[in-house]
């Protein structure tokens, strides 16, 4: 699964529990402790769909606007990962004979729809602000 997934979620969560104010994307990429363009990139789409707004000019930046229970881990895997657990390559070969090798990148390409498929219904269920609970949960044990 591609990155942009943890990255848009991470992003949301950033923002809601930094709703008090308005975060540019280098203080959400220290955050996700990744490059400032690349945060931009995934809350371009984040707002695209209306989950983040943006404020022009100087102290602009980022600010969540949707309800985390009204967002799902799916509909965050469609938007960033769909396809992704298909693989680049698959063994075989199209113009083969042998009826293994010729037949092998439909096979698997039939099997990972099915897993994809399964991960994305299971994501469905998964609200946004159910990760934000696990992560409240998480901060309140004790450590050793």
């Amino acid at each position: 699964m591609n990155s942009e997934f943890t990255v848009a979620l991470h992003c949301l969560l950033f923002l809601h529990m930094n709703a008090n104010c308005i975060a540019n994307s280098e203080k959400i990429a220290t955050s996700v402790a990744t490059h400032p363009a690349r945060v931009r990139k995934v809350l371009s789409l984040l707002r695209k769909q209306g989950y983040v707004a943006t404020k022009e000019g100087v102290g602009g930046g980022y600010l969540l606007s949707a309800d985390l229970n009204a967002i799902t881990l799916g509909d965050l895997y469609r938007l960033f990962a769909r396809g992704s657990l298909q693989p680049g390559w698959c063994s075989g070969s199209q113009e083969s004979a042998c009826q293994v090798s010729s037949n092998m990148h439909e096979v698997m390409d039939r099997v990972f729809a099915g897993g994809e498929d399964r991960l994305e219904h299971y994501f469905d269920e998964i609200k946004v602000s159910r990760v934000k609970d696990l992560l409240q949960e998480l901060q309140a044990e004790p450590r050793l």
